[in-house]
């Protein structure tokens, strides 16, 4: 079983800055990606960030130059470093991996960390 857990969630004023984690646990053979992606009220799940096993990544426009992923790929561990937040990054982020244990190829999802930005 595969599990991710996701921390470092919070509220912080507008131009403040959280660094979201997230661990994979369980019988994994190899993390192929791992993500963060987001929802706020009322609004469609959206990509974030991603990061390949070779530390290639992604980012939504609208993070570029103030979002930072990067991982450990000896702890199963992906980050997210979150700098001059603004009001409209409030949503609940999920951690997200792409992982094959040793009968399956799978996509995985932690159970969220609401990120409320807010003077």
């Amino acid at each position: 079983q595969v599990q991710l857990v996701e921390s470092g969630g919070g509220l912080v004023q507008p131009g403040g800055s959280l660094r979201l984690s997230c661990a994979a646990s369980g019988s994994i053979f190899s993390i192929i990606v791992m993500g963060w992606y987001r929802q706020a009220p009322g609004k469609q799940r959206e990509l974030v960030a991603t990061i390949t096993s070779s530390s290639t990544t992604n980012y939504a426009d609208s993070v570029k130059g103030r979002f930072t992923i990067s991982r450990d790929n000896t702890k199963n561990t992906v980050y997210l470093q979150m700098n001059s937040l603004k009001p409209e990054d409030t949503a609940v982020y999920y951690c997200n991996a792409v992982l094959s244990t040793m009968r399956s190829l799978n996509n995985y999802w932690g159970q969220g960390t609401q990120v409320t930005v807010s003077s």
